[in-house]
């Protein structure tokens, strides 16, 4: 899913009048499609005026309940996956202060039973000496995700960060960590390997 950061916050104004727009062609009033995707009026009202972002099944009901054709359908599910992602500058971070964003990620490591850590283009924190530290900061690596369970993946660019609560966004992160997964060494496997590439270093 290839975005601009600036369609992320026209997206939900988008979606709303999309779907105003679907009901008005076909011919529907808000009491008649709310009664069919079992929702209030009042919800259904707050949805077309932007004061409310729809569920993705919201927008899955509403569309089914108006007939609405594949294509036109497909066009509008894409701007609600769009209106539930979002995107945090580098510079909102900062002006926020880097102490919030550590207890922000805190939290979501706490609340998390399943961490997916990718990493392509550098070793992580955790394994890296200061030398190591020092000389990545001196180049741009590639994007980096974090998957948190089956819920939350967030991807960091060299702008900014990306948040995707969507399922599907989630899951094809996921298909993406498990693809490099399976290629990966662990254990005295992957001991043995680093082991035998220092020797031939040092050599």
């Amino acid at each position: 899913m290839t975005f601009e950061p600036g369609e992320l916050r026209q997206s939900k104004a988008d979606l709303q009048e999309a779907l105003r727009a679907l009901r008005r062609r076909a011919g529907r009033t808000q009491a008649w499609l709310a009664q069919r995707c079992n929702m209030s009026q009042t919800k259904l009202s707050n949805i077309e005026t932007d004061r409310v972002t729809p569920s993705l099944v919201d927008v899955e009901l509403i569309l089914r309940a108006l007939d609405t054709p594949a294509n036109l359908a497909a066009e509008v599910s894409g701007l609600a996956r769009l209106a539930h992602t979002e995107w945090q500058s580098k510079r909102t971070s900062w002006r926020r202060g880097l102490e919030k964003r550590q207890c922000e990620l805190a939290a979501l490591e706490a609340e998390a039973v399943t961490l997916r850590y990718f990493l392509p283009a550098m070793v992580t924190g955790l394994l890296a000496t200061p030398e190591y530290v020092r000389a990545s900061l001196g180049h741009s690596p590639m994007n980096t995700f974090t998957v948190y369970d089956h819920r939350l993946a967030t991807v960091e660019t060299f702008t900014g960060r990306i948040v995707f609560q969507d399922a599907r966004d989630v899951a094809e992160h996921l298909e993406v960590f498990d693809r490099y997964q399976r290629h990966a060494s662990f254990g005295e496997e992957a001991r043995g390997l680093l082991s035998s590439w220092a020797g031939q270093y040092r050599s």
